[in-house]
């Protein structure tokens, strides 16, 4: 099986930096357990970055959306399939905010 390298560019890791930053502010264990979370997500890119969702239609078709469920919202994870062994993600953003930052 194949195995993705997966890579964050700045400002996906400016999010998630933004992101675990606020919720440690509000709840140290839940800050954890998102971690974890995202992290799972991240693995499954490695295997299979194709099982996501496309971001949108058009002229990107290698541009899609991974969707990581964590309480009663989420994650998304703005992501490229730049090769056939690179994954990089470019932004990451919680589910109820408007769009990627």
């Amino acid at each position: 099986m194949r195995r993705y390298r997966i890579r964050l560019t700045p400002e996906a890791q400016a999010d998630l930096e933004r992101l675990q930053a606020w919720l440690i502010e509000r709840d140290l264990p839940a800050a954890e357990r998102a971690i974890e979370a995202i992290e799972a997500g991240f693995g499954l890119l490695a295997h299979s970055p194709f099982s996501c969702r496309k971001a949108w239609p058009g002229d990107r078709p290698l541009l899609r959306e991974l969707v990581i469920p964590f309480g009663h919202a989420g994650y998304v994870a703005l992501f490229e399939i730049d090769d056939a062994r690179t994954v990089t993600i470019l932004a990451v953003r919680h589910q109820r905010e408007e769009d990627y930052l």
